[in-house]
């Protein structure tokens, strides 16, 4: 498992399953040998291993073979923390899980997911970043709260076409139907839920573009704490300031201009939890926060020197990501120079 681990936070959850059925956590940290003083330390992180063996802990003492099924249940958006609140605000469903996947390192360093459109079904898997299995708790505690949130962002009754888990079934299945209304497959070679791929496109009930502007700057910050302080990213951001406005570079192109394979490419920037397509957009929304500042360009000069394919594909990312339109972020910058010269 990484370094980075994972948040205390992610602690949390356990607590309240524990509470929820009616146990005492105290008599429960005592019995899983867990330092109860950790959960006032909002900066602490502890291994993904030992997650893993507090939620198998959890399952024995409440007796619950199902304890991490249970407990994905009853998740909510704020045991996400920032995440949860970014996805909350997310336009879409598909929005909302690019979130999840792209700040995820918040909370683990280790859990993600990640999806494909096979046909008319949408495949979500979930899997470790690193080499290794998820316990049988923590995947379906994933799978479950994953399954959830989808139905509580949408608003709507989410059917599930196939529930699969690369674990063995246990003695009991029947408490899988009453959470994904069918009974999983077991013992596949992943973790997947299949569903219809109309949910990318479900709008997000909660969505406010303002306050997403707020939580993502929240949440980007938060991730760039996490990151080493000497890394691979920063000279790859470097390479696509040094090319434009000549071209914006492909992923192809800027692995070339390093001497390695765009998988290799992707490997690094991984291991530092980011992606390509995350310093492309951090590119463009720095450079184009700049541009905006200087009144002489217009909006339709900047979308072309982003090199954009129109003005309005410009200002709808530029919205996304910030909350405002380019527009609307003049009149910001300029309201403030106002108010700091007066």
């Amino acid at each position: 498992m990484d370094s980075q681990g994972v948040a205390i936070s992610m602690v949390y959850p356990i607590m309240k399953t524990i509470v929820h059925k009616g146990f005492d956590t105290e008599q429960y940290c005592s019995y899983a040998s867990f330092d109860a003083g950790l959960l006032s330390d909002v900066e602490a992180r502890i291994s993904a291993e030992e997650l893993v063996r507090l939620m198998i802990a959890a399952a024995h003492y409440t007796q619950d073979d199902h304890f991490g099924l249970h407990q994905g249940e009853i998740m909510e958006f704020g045991d996400l923390g920032i995440l949860g609140y970014v996805m909350m605000h997310s336009r879409t469903i598909a929005e909302s899980l690019a979130a999840y996947q792209r700040y995820n390192v918040i909370l683990s360093s280790g859990f993600n997911l990640e999806w494909e459109v096979q046909g008319d079904d949408l495949l979500i898997r979930l899997f470790l970043e690193h080499s290794g299995q998820m316990s049988r708790h923590c995947v379906e505690d994933m799978a479950s709260s994953v399954y959830r949130l989808i139905g509580r962002l949408s608003n709507r009754r989410i059917l599930l076409n196939e529930v699969q888990f690369s674990h063995e079934a246990p003695s009991d299945t029947s408490p899988y139907t009453p959470v994904f209304g069918v009974i999983p497959k077991f013992g596949g070679e992943d973790n997947v839920l299949r569903m219809s791929k109309d949910v990318l496109s479900y709008s997000v009930m909660y969505s406010d573009s303002k306050l997403l502007g707020v939580f993502e700057a929240i949440a980007q910050e938060t991730k760039d704490g996490l990151m080493p302080a000497s890394v691979f990213s920063e000279k790859v951001i470097k390479w696509m300031k040094k090319c434009i406005p000549s071209y914006f570079p492909t992923l192809q192109q800027t692995a070339e201009s390093f001497g390695i394979s765009t998988r290799t490419l992707q490997n690094k920037l991984k291991e530092e939890f980011t992606t390509y397509n995350d310093l492309s957009i951090r590119v463009r929304k720095e450079l184009a926060m700049g541009y905006l500042k200087k009144w002489e360009y217009s909006v339709g000069e900047i979308a072309y020197v982003m090199h954009f394919s129109e003005p309005s594909a410009f200002q709808s990312a530029f919205k996304k990501w910030t909350g405002l339109t380019p527009g609307q972020y003049r009149t910001k910058v300029m309201k403030e120079l106002t108010e700091r010269s007066s």
